[in-house]
């Protein structure tokens, strides 16, 4: 490891989290494909669904998702200086976070029933009894969340990547399972398990398993040290911190609640139609955008801490420019193929091909907020990295305020289409805002070539993802063999198209795109013969 620079060593992360995004993703579809075989896009997929907007927003107010952002830079200091105060420091946090999971979890599911009439407004009585039972089966799962993610924070600050990567197969691995598995169990022993019970049981499982056990096992492997500790003079500046994201409640945030939340407004199934939509729309961002945005945040610290701006502003400018040369091909790409794409992966079962056709306008609208996506994960570990946590909290707040009158009185009664049109926007206007202050804080170093590179990547896909529209289009229409094979061979027609002309284009005109692509599959026979 020390033969290797921190550029590379960055790269090295950045592609195992990839990988793992990659493997988790298909999982994840895995997942929903099972579960709309199952349930297709009707009430009991919307109860699901509608179960984690709760318990999501219990890990969004104790900042279970910054952990590493909010720790990583107090223990970082305090290991260089004395590192068994920074075990007490971490013990504390720890220790604070199981009360507040905990006494949070105990809350909710005590008021499950008020709860699930406030977060699905359109649904029946009888569905809402059925919402919080779901949702008392979901909610211990945020206290294995919020506590393993004081390890998951551990191991990214000692560059230990492998179980945070294992982490979300685990979590999918055992919701699939689970879910399948249980009800023939059960019935086996005489016990009724119905619906969508198996699943919601699989999350806290996962969870269990995956989001807690897995980081603590192998933090406890190498070194930890976990002591009976409630107090600590840094957990003022910790909460300082954190309270900024615990308090904001960010567009981002909670966007995926959002849907879910005004999507029961707009008729049975829209839940889950908006959810299988961002759930495709998603992949882009989660490959390119969250495995770059996790790996450079450690190397983003110890660039400030060394004072070295320059490296700093180069490191954030790289991803920033290879995670839109990359996102925005592939967005536009799975645009074009948007309709074979949701028929090969969801369409079966009780899945029909008119929830395929309804939830395709949806998946397009939502890619098209890819590169804006891919600009928030990036630059917001910018400020945090800065300590400046506040920022994004505010502006985000203040966006999600904006727009909560207009989901109301405009994109619900609008629909499904209306209310991922709205996400897509308020997603692109936050990003925008966000990238402004940065401009005028910081200046332009990290946003050097940034438009023009956009633009160029922008020029290469349209004219691949116009010809791959087309050839969906017609093969869909056209081959009548069963609907999932003529959806795979529409797919597999469109990408190839694109192929055919975004990558002559892009060697010609933007070789910077594919490059790394090439000079890798270049390294690889060199190194094959230097093996021989």
């Amino acid at each position: 490891m020390g033969l290797l620079s921190a550029r590379q060593r960055m790269g090295a992360a950045a592609l195992l989290l990839a990988g793992s995004a990659i493997l988790s993703r298909l999982m994840g579809l895995t997942r929903d494909k099972v579960i709309s075989w199952q349930f297709g896009a009707g009430a009991e997929a919307d109860m699901y669904f509608a179960a984690f907007v709760v318990p999501d927003c219990i890990n969004y107010l104790l900042a279970g998702g910054f952990m590493s952002i909010t720790i990583i830079p107090l223990l970082a200091r305090r290991f260089q200086e004395d590192a068994a105060d920074a075990w007490r420091l971490f013990s504390c946090v720890f220790h604070w976070m199981l009360v507040a999971a905990g006494l949070l979890t105990l809350l909710c599911m005590f008021f499950a029933e008020p709860m699930a009439r406030l977060v699905a407004p359109g649904f029946t009585p009888a569905r809402c009894g059925r919402l919080a039972f779901f949702m008392r089966l979901v909610l211990p799962a945020q206290v294995f969340f919020l506590c393993g993610a004081c390890f998951t924070a551990l191991l990214y600050l000692r560059r230990q990547f492998g179980a945070p990567a294992l982490t979300p197969l685990v979590y999918n691995g055992c919701i699939i399972a689970t879910g399948l598995l249980l009800p023939a169990a059960a019935g086996a022993a005489g016990i009724s398990v119905q619906g969508m019970t198996g699943y919601c049981i699989g999350v806290t499982l996962g969870a269990a398993l995956g989001a807690f056990f897995l980081p603590w096992r192998v933090a406890a492997r190498e070194e930890l040290h976990l002591q009976p500790v409630w107090r600590h003079r840094l957990m003022g500046r910790f909460l300082l911190t954190a309270l900024p994201l615990m308090l904001g409640q960010t567009i981002v945030m909670l966007d995926e609640q959002l849907l879910r939340v005004f999507g029961s407004l707009a008729g049975d199934g829209a839940v889950s139609l908006l959810n299988y939509a961002r759930r495709i729309a998603q992949v882009p961002v989660g490959l390119v955008g969250q495995a770059a945005a996790a790996a450079s945040y450690p190397f983003l610290v110890s660039l400030l801490a060394k004072g070295d701006e320059a490296r700093f502003n180069g490191t954030l400018r790289s991803a920033l420019l290879t995670g839109l040369s990359l996102i925005i091909p592939c967005s536009l790409c799975m645009a074009a193929c948007a309709w074979p794409l949701l028929g090969a992966i969801f369409q079966g079962g009780r899945f029909s091909a008119a929830e395929t056709l309804a939830a395709t306008p949806l998946t397009q609208i939502m890619l098209a907020t890819g590169p804006f996506w891919l600009v928030y994960m990036v630059l917001v570990r910018g400020y945090y990295a800065r300590g400046d946590t506040l920022t994004p909290a505010v502006t985000g707040t203040a966006m999600t305020l904006l727009c909560l009158p207009v989901y109301y009185f405009w994109a619900a009664p609008a629909g499904a289409a209306g209310i991922a049109a709205l996400s897509a926007l308020s997603v692109s206007l936050y990003a925008v805002w966000l990238a402004g202050i940065w401009l005028r804080r910081h200046g332009h170093g990290a946003f050097e070539g940034f438009c023009r590179s956009g633009l160029r990547a922008l020029a290469c896909s349209l004219p691949g993802a116009a010809v791959a529209w087309y050839v969906c289009q017609i093969c869909m229409e056209k081959i009548s063999l069963h609907p999932v094979m003529t959806s795979c061979l529409a797919l597999a027609a469109g990408v190839i198209s694109f192929a055919l002309i975004f990558v002559p284009l892009s060697r010609l005109f933007a070789p910077a795109i594919l490059e790394p692509v090439f000079r890798r599959l270049r390294a690889t026979p060199e190194k094959n013969g230097q093996a021989r």
